[in-house]
């Protein structure tokens, strides 16, 4: 794992007016992101709306990104559902296909035990024999990763190579790669993504990266040279656009972006709403500032 790091899209899933997905503009948007200097793909997260598709449909997904996007970048297959046997199941299809890792978020809404969130994660990581990132998001799961857990975990099962940490917690961060050596370790907020670097994360990965790729990019060579100032300065300009973003929606921001950049994205699946004229007028803006 030692060259899984960098910046990492957390891809968006473009959707045809009736919901289906747009394998045209999926295709355009990994083309897009790879020219932006991406060094990898998270496939099947929460960007991608994969909670909201079925089985088949998020194998669909990691299908096509593998033939567009091929060998050229890293990517990491997120298998994360409230059942073990379907994680197991897209873990193994990911394998079949050739990605470089897998990852999955906690098991939600039932409000598991913690020993039977760890045999979830040593489960999918026995039958997929591939490595595997826990995908740490205590906001949406109600799980919250600690190094304890960590060190016991990764000390149980080599194959568990790393996080997605989604929190705020970058204390926590430190303590995770402090305790654990080997575990790769990527920050999850684009918002805060030079704090996470700071804290020692190998890289970052975030949703708007879809579109502002270069941006972050260039804010990670700039923090691994050693310019701190340009990377604050990227950071600033990519939080002055998120802060807008999280008024009106994010994945609808992003979508709505894209399109106006000759992508064409569709409507996020319902439940999520439509982007509000308020939000289309506050995009406009944006716009102006990428």
């Amino acid at each position: 794992m030692n060259d899984m790091n960098g910046i990492f899209t957390a891809l968006l899933t473009p959707m045809n007016a009736d919901y289906s997905i747009n394998d045209n503009s999926l295709k355009k948007l990994i083309e897009f992101n790879i020219e932006s200097g991406i060094n990898g793909f998270y496939v099947g997260g929460s960007t991608g709306e994969a909670m909201l598709m079925t089985q088949e449909e998020r194998k669909h997904i990691l299908k096509s990104v593998k033939e567009a996007a091929g060998n050229r970048v890293k990517l990491i297959a997120h298998v994360g559902s409230t059942c073990t046997d379907f994680a197991i199941d897209l873990a193994l299809y990911a394998k079949e296909l050739g990605y470089d890792a897998v990852s999955a978020v906690a098991p939600f809404y039932y409000g598991h035990t913690l020993q039977a969130v760890k045999q979830y994660y040593y489960d999918i990581a026995a039958a997929s024999d591939m490595p595997l990132f826990i995908y740490n998001f205590p906001a949406s799961n109600g799980f919250g990763l600690n190094a304890d857990i960590a060190a016991e975990m990764f000390e149980a099962d080599e194959r568990i190579a790393g996080i997605k940490h989604t929190s705020t917690d970058l204390f926590m961060l430190r303590q995770i790669k402090q305790r654990i050596p080997r575990a790769v370790v990527f920050n999850g907020f684009d918002e805060i993504c030079l704090a996470g670097l700071s804290m020692g994360a190998d890289g970052a990965i975030g949703s708007t990266y879809n579109f502002m790729g270069s941006k972050f990019v260039a804010l990670y060579n700039a923090f691994r040279s050693g310019d701190i100032e340009k990377a604050q300065k990227l950071q600033n300009e990519a939080s002055d656009i998120i802060a807008v973003m999280c008024r009106h929606g994010v994945f609808q921001c992003e979508k709505e972006i894209l399109t106006r950049m000759g992508i064409e994205m569709g409507p996020c699946r319902r439940p999520f709403l439509p982007l509000s004229p308020e939000g289309k007028k506050a995009v406009s803006g944006l716009i102006a500032l990428l």
